[in-house]
């Protein structure tokens, strides 16, 4: 039986298909889709800021292509040429233009900024202008390391100034007094906790059983007939207005005792002259009673 595919044959089409393998596995690696239809666009930018192959591009945080190849074109100033393949269903808009961007772990990469306002599109080939936008690092040594050069004496100072109140005697103190102020504190809330589950409750229950007794007042108190005690009450003064007016009077014995001072003076000089002749009466029994026996 004849041979078709000698040893060398067989060696040559295990090569060819390693060697296509590995050109897709490199593809596939660097996030290439060669199966995928893309159309190439240019881009001018006058610095990569540390962009390679294969790094990405994306709209709006989607990654819709790659860079392809990075060319330097020296004839107009230093240019630098980039060329990236966008998806082809991906429509560029004319004025749209690619800002270089870096990442801290993603490194630099292309972002597509797309012209809204207008309605014609890009051709395939098409060189777009592209922009760099400072990367992480530059805008942390342009924007803050020169704060934190100022920052550093004082800095110096203020940890200086730490070390003498850490080693300051006071500090330890203070601190000393802050543990007896918890320390009272402490048992300030234990007794505080015991008078509440001891003290507070009687007393509760004694302004529970005020409460019930002022109930029970304010009860009797409502079928008191108010309106008629107050007249009750009126009649009364009425009654002592009107005795009061007529002690005042001089048409009746009592005020006439009352208020007649010549009869109070003849009172007065009558208990004087009984007074004395009592004790007369005492005192000289015979000038006033005879006894005879025969």
């Amino acid at each position: 039986m004849k041979k078709y595919f000698t040893k060398e044959l067989s060696i040559a089409v295990i090569t060819l298909i390693s060697l296509g393998l590995l050109y897709f596995g490199l593809n596939y690696l660097k996030g290439a889709n060669i199966f995928k239809p893309s159309n190439h666009y240019y881009v001018k930018i006058p610095n990569v800021n540390e962009l390679q192959k294969s790094s990405s591009v994306y709209v709006n945080g989607f990654r819709v292509g790659m860079v392809n190849s990075i060319d330097y074109f020296n004839s107009d100033g230093n240019t630098i040429i980039v060329m990236v393949s966008l998806d082809k269903k991906m429509k560029v808009e004319t004025g749209s233009y690619f800002e270089l961007k870096s990442g801290l772990t993603s490194g630099a990469y292309f972002d597509l900024v797309l012209n809204k306002y207008v309605s014609s599109y890009c051709q395939a080939g098409d060189t777009l202008e592209g922009v760099s936008s400072a990367g992480l690092m530059d805008k942390l040594s342009v924007n803050i390391l020169p704060g934190i050069e100022k920052v550093l004496p004082r800095l110096d100072s203020i940890l200086i100034g730490i070390q003498y109140l850490v080693n300051n005697p006071a500090l330890s103190q203070s601190l000393d007094q802050i543990a007896a102020t918890t320390s009272n504190l402490e048992k300030s809330t234990r007794q505080l906790s015991l008078l509440l589950s001891k003290d507070i409750p009687p007393i509760v229950s004694n302004l529970d059983q005020v409460s019930s007794d002022f109930t029970e007042v304010s009860a009797n108190l409502k079928r008191i007939d108010l309106n008629s005690t107050l007249t009750k009450i009126d009649s009364t003064i009425q009654n002592l207005n009107q005795m009061t007016n007529q002690l005042n009077s001089k048409n009746n014995s009592i005020s006439l005792l009352l208020n007649d001072r010549a009869l109070y003076d003849h009172l007065d000089s009558t208990a004087v002259n009984a007074s004395d002749l009592l004790r007369d009466l005492k005192q000289n029994p015979k000038r006033y009673v005879h006894f005879s026996l025969f």
